[in-house]
């Protein structure tokens, strides 16, 4: 600039800012019409686990990362760089720092060119709100009068927090937050000097600062804000020269992406959702996404896996793992592989002890056969092709032998264990055009994933299988838990779990788990849990392929023994229930000894008629003031048909055999010990029973 120009120009801008800026700050700001703010509402949508952490940002429609932030999210240490090195009277001016514009004419004056701008943090804020090209006086005024504008409606926080989303920091990077993740790999919580000052140094220059294309004018622009500090009494020296000692990042890292497949589709749902919160722990997700992604990569390359933890108090889910890589096309990644109708193999059978030991069929003490058996066409064998003889049926789960859980199965009756589980939410799916058969025990259904694991959270709860909860936005309307098993029986088949035999990554005694394996090798599963919290594991291929040799107790059980390490905990056992009796097979009652009987049995029967409770009804509700009895609260039990000698059992737990017995037991009285819900019981010398549920009030 010749010296006749920057005379004109400072004279001008003497003008400008001596005469005219006055008079605009007094009446213009009416006629500039009211602050346009839409720029803040197109921010990146943004998936947030239970405790705000992010989960995955998804771009703007315009292809850009601009993750909304607040002053209270940020490192203190930020915004005393940045208004060390952009504006130090931020504080106590109004929107416009008259003394930095004058300064700024006055070094135009006095060396024909501009050497430091005299825009405010306010001004910097109006412009990105309103950006415009050109860079004129006019476009200067406008900046003030809007930086007027804000500062009349905003607090100074809140300003903050317009530069904090809109500033650029290069590429398609928006706002401080982006940077901070693409740049640094991390949230601007926790920032060092050398950081803070990177970012605070980016927005004046963000193309040519870029620290991923441009690393030593990025490292030079750090370095100067870092001296300003230093002369701001911002920074000392040493710190100043420890932080010019860390080298800026030289590439950008990519986003979070956890719980694709659950974010994705919710952001689907609700396009106009920019803040989408989750019950999901971001930490846990991530190391039990990269256990699956390791577990699979060694399995093979087709093969995928799905995970889920359940919170066993609340309900919410922890972790979601959808598949081993969601971007693997080999291992068809983008399917949600919890929610897919895949055979459950073996894990449905330890609701079938639940049952059986719930209407009083069995006791884990009780006696089953694994001996060969025909049922019509139907022939089940045993995993190993063994036979094992008379086994309890705390053994027969244990080792998940396939006779035993047929023959109580056969007992309940398929059809009514149908039934039972559709009613606590389970829902199982016939093959097309089939009738429930003693194979759905044995894999024969459909089922999901999710369901399974819902239902496994049941053991842990008493019996009452929670209602899932994984958006905190919209969680499902309130609804009273689903029982699925009696507390007593809930119990029991947990305690047999619980010292089922481990994998070799796990200890006997500490997780309660079953595996799965389906027919011709296309699922592996297992499904465990303790006190805190249920996980279900699924590993397979996605397009249903059989895999040789995949076998859940191989595969699915390392697995889920891995996923509990890394939750962490005691693994605390379940408490036990009130009225839960440990018995021997000796000292049961003799119905309840053994479930089969082969070879003759004489008994003196006087009803022919098939075993039912007729008192108390199925469903009744009973008022436990109007009980009375010679001992105090006492209902009275009554059956007709069956065989006698009959065996009544409360809850799992059978009757004392003195109790009040009339008609060879045909009647009987129970003390309840309290209000609630309470299983009925009865079994004839046959074997043959009938199980009612009643609530005391």
């Amino acid at each position: 600039m010749n010296p006749k120009s920057a005379w004109l120009a400072a004279a001008l801008a003497t003008f400008f800012f001596g005469l005219a800026i006055p008079s605009l700050w007094l009446n213009a700001p009416r006629a500039l019409g009211p602050l346009d703010l839409s720029a803040l509402d197109q921010s990146s949508t943004v998936a947030l686990d239970r405790d705000g952490r992010l989960l995955r940002a998804f771009q703007t429609p315009d292809g850009r990362w601009r993750l909304p932030a607040t002053t209270n999210e940020v490192d203190p240490r930020f915004f005393s760089l940045l208004k060390a090195y952009e504006d130090k009277r931020f504080a106590r001016h109004d929107g416009v720092d008259f003394y930095a514009l004058l300064r700024a004419a006055g070094q135009i004056v006095a060396r024909g060119h501009v050497v430091s701008g005299g825009s405010t943090l306010t001004m910097q804020a109006a412009r990105l709100l309103e950006p415009r090209g050109e860079r004129s006086f006019l476009a200067k005024a406008r900046q003030i009068l809007r930086a007027r504008q804000l500062e009349a409606r905003f607090s100074k926080a809140q300003i903050l927090d317009v530069y904090l989303a809109l500033a650029p920091y290069g590429g398609n990077l928006e706002g401080l937050r982006a940077a901070s993740l693409a740049y640094l790999g991390k949230e601007p919580r926790r920032l060092s000097a050398a950081e803070a000052a990177l970012l605070v140094a980016l927005p004046q220059a963000p193309e040519a600062r870029r620290p991923d294309h441009h690393p030593k004018a990025a490292r030079a622009a750090r370095d100067r804000v870092l001296d300003r500090a230093v002369t701001a009494h911002v920074l000392s020296a040493a710190e100043a020269a420890r932080a010019k000692a860390e080298p800026p990042p030289f590439f950008r890292k990519p986003f979070p992406n956890l719980a694709p497949h659950v974010t994705e589709a919710l952001a689907r749902r609700e396009p106009n959702r920019k803040v989408l919160h989750f019950a999901l722990d971001a930490h846990l997700q991530a190391r039990l996404e990269q256990l699956a992604r390791d577990r699979a990569e060694r399995l093979g390359p087709k093969l995928t896996l799905a995970l889920l933890v359940i919170d066993n108090a609340s309900g919410e889910i922890r972790a979601h793992v959808g598949a081993a890589d969601y971007f693997s096309k080999e291992r068809a990644g983008a399917i949600d592989m919890t929610e897919a109708l895949r055979s459950p193999g073996s894990t449905l059978k330890p609701f079938i002890y639940a049952m059986g030991f719930g209407d009083g069929l069995a006791q884990p003490a009780t006696l089953l056969d694994d001996a060969p058996a025909r049922y019509g066409a139907w022939k089940p064998v045993n995993f190993d092709d063994k036979f094992h003889g008379s086994v309890t049926a705390r053994e027969a789960l244990q080792l998940s032998l396939n006779l035993p859980a047929a023959q109580l199965l056969n007992e309940i009756g398929p059809a009514r264990f149908l039934a039972r589980m559709r009613g606590a939410g389970l829902a199982l799916v016939l093959p097309k055009d089939s009738d429930a058969g003693l194979a759905i025990g044995l894999g024969g259904v459909g089922v999901r994933l999710r369901d399974l694991a819902r239902a496994y959270a049941a053991f842990p709860r008493g019996g009452l299988a929670p209602g899932l909860i994984e958006n905190l936005d919209d969680p499902p309307e309130a609804q009273a838990p689903q029982r699925i098993a009696e507390p007593a029986a809930a119990w029991q088949v947990a305690e047999i779990l619980r010292f089922a035999p481990p994998p070799d990554n796990g200890a006997i005694g500490k997780i309660a788990f079953k595996t799965g394996t389906s027919y011709g090798y296309r699922d592996a599963l297992a499904i465990g849990f303790d006190r805190a919290h249920t996980v279900a594991v699924w590993v397979g291929r996605a397009d249903n392929g059989a895999v040789a040799g995949l076998i859940g107790r191989q595969v699915a059980a390392p697995v889920l023994f891995a996923a509990f390490a890394r939750i962490g905990g005691p693994n605390e056992p379940l408490p036990r229930p009130p009225g839960v009796v440990t018995a021997t097979t000796a000292s049961l009652p003799p119905p309840l000894r053994h479930l089969r009987r082969d070879g003759p049995m004489v008994v003196a029967t006087t009803f022919s008629s098939p075993l039912k409770i007729t008192y108390p009804p199925d469903g009744a509700r009973i008022d436990l003031g109007l009980l009375t009895g010679a001992e105090g609260q006492q209902l009275a039990l009554k059956a007709q048909g069956g065989a006698p000698p009959l065996t009544w059992i409360v809850n799992g737990a059978p009757l004392d055999e003195g109790v009040n017995a009339q008609n060879q037991r045909h009647e009987a009285r129970w003390t309840p010990d309290g209000a609630g819900f309470a299983r009925v019981s009865v079994v004839d010398a046959k074997g043959a029973g009938d199980s009612v549920l009643v609530r005391l009030e």
